[in-house]
C-alpha cells in the first residue's frame, strides 16, 4: 500500500509501527450490499458497514501480511459531504475520526450530493433518460467542487495522510442483455430501457470524470472501475448488471425478504468490493 508503515529502526529497542487508517464516506465506502453487516450498522442504524467492504478487506490483508494497523471505519449509508462535518444517523461527524497522525484515507463520496439513489429510483419507476439525465449531468462539476473542498479539509486534519479516493462504476451494462443466460428482474426493459441504459451510463462517466478531476486537483489517488472515465477497467469489464453471469452489483433481488432493500439497489456486492480493494492495492503494489 502507499501508505505503508515505515521502515523500522534497526534496532531491538524499535517498537513496530502503526499504520492508521480511516475509512470514511458513503454506501459504496460502507459497503451496502456486500453483506456480512458490523454489529449496529444494520436496521435500524442505517450505516451498513461491510466486512466485505474494500476498507475492511484491505486491512485485513495489510494484517495478514504483517502490518500493523489501527483502523476506524466511520463510513454510512447516504452520507454526502456535508454529513462529514455533521452528525449523521446519530453519528459523530465522519471528519472527528481524523488525526494528525492519520497515515491512510479511504474515501468514497459525492453520489448523495447530487441523489444519484433517487435518480437510480427514477430509472426503475419511471423514465430517467433525456432531461433527467442532462439535469444529473449539470449537478457534476458542484459536485466535484464539494468533493474537493472536502478532501482540503482532510488535509487539515491530517497532513500527511495519503487519501484513496474510489470511484463508482458503471451500475448497468450500455448494451444489450447476455443472451441464454439467468438475469436479474433488473435487466427486463419495464425497469431500464435501451435510452435509459444509454444516458445512465453517460451520468455514471461524468461522475467519475468530476472526482478523478477533483482528485487530481487535492493531491489524492484516484482509484476507480473505470480506467479514464470513459473505458472500465479490464478487471470489471463484463461485470455490469446484465451482462455476465457474475455481476459485480445488486438488482432488484435486493429487494427480496429478508435483503437489505433498496438502499441496496445498484451498489457493489461482496465480490464487487472485493474487486475494487484488488484495484486499490494494484495502484500501490507494482
Amino acid at each position: 500500500m502507499g501508505a505503508s508503515a515505515p521502515a523500522q529502526a534497526d534496532t531491538k529497542q524499535a517498537r513496530p509501527t502503526t499504520l492508521n487508517v480511516v475509512a470514511m464516506g458513503d454506501s459504496y465506502a460502507s459497503g451496502t450490499g456486500a453483506g456480512d453487516y458490523k454489529d449496529g450498522t444494520g436496521v435500524p442504524n442505517g450505516c451498513w458497514r461491510s466486512s466485505n467492504s474494500y476498507s475492511e478487506t484491505l486491512v485485513e490483508r495489510m494484517r495478514a501480511a504483517g502490518v500493523s494497523v489501527s483502523f476506524k471505519n466511520v463510513s454510512c449509508s447516504g452520507a454526502a459531504t456535508t454529513n462529514m462535518i455533521t452528525s449523521f444517523k446519530g453519528q459523530p461527524p465522519q471528519l472527528k475520526a481524523l488525526t494528525k497522525d492519520t497515515d491512510l484515507v479511504f474515501l468514497t463520496i459525492g453520489t448523495s450530493d447530487v441523489d444519484f439513489a433517487g435518480y437510480g429510483a427514477q430509472c426503475i419507476a419511471a423514465d430517467c433518460s433525456g432531461p433527467a439525465a442532462q439535469e444529473m449531468l449539470s449537478r457534476m462539476p458542484r459536485m466535484g467542487d464539494y468533493v474537493l473542498s472536502l478532501m482540503i479539509k482532510i488535509k487539515a486534519y491530517s497532513p500527511k495522510a495519503t487519501i484513496v479516493l474510489t470511484g463508482y462504476g458503471s451500475q448497468l451494462t450500455e448494451g444489450a442483455n447476455a443472451p441464454g443466460i439467468p438475469l436479474d428482474p433488473i435487466c427486463e426493459p419495464q425497469y431500464f430501457s435501451s435510452q435509459e441504459r444509454i444516458d445512465g451510463n453517460a451520468v455514471a462517466r461524468a461522475l467519475d470524470a468530476n472526482l478523478r478531476h477533483a482528485a487530481e486537483h487535492a493531491g489524492a489517488t484516484f482509484v476507480s472501475p473505470y480506467v479514464d472515465s470513459v473505458n472500465l477497467h479490464p478487471s470489471f469489464e463484463g461485470h455490469s448488471l446484465c451482462e455476465s453471469t457474475e455481476p459485480y452489483y445488486r438488482g432488484l433481488e435486493a429487494l427480496a425478504p429478508g435483503q437489505e432493500g433498496m438502499e441496496a439497489v445498484l451498489h457493489l456486492n461482496a465480490s464487487g468490493q472485493e474487486a475494487l480493494a484488488d484495484l486499490i492495492q494494484g495502484e500501490f503494489v507494482r
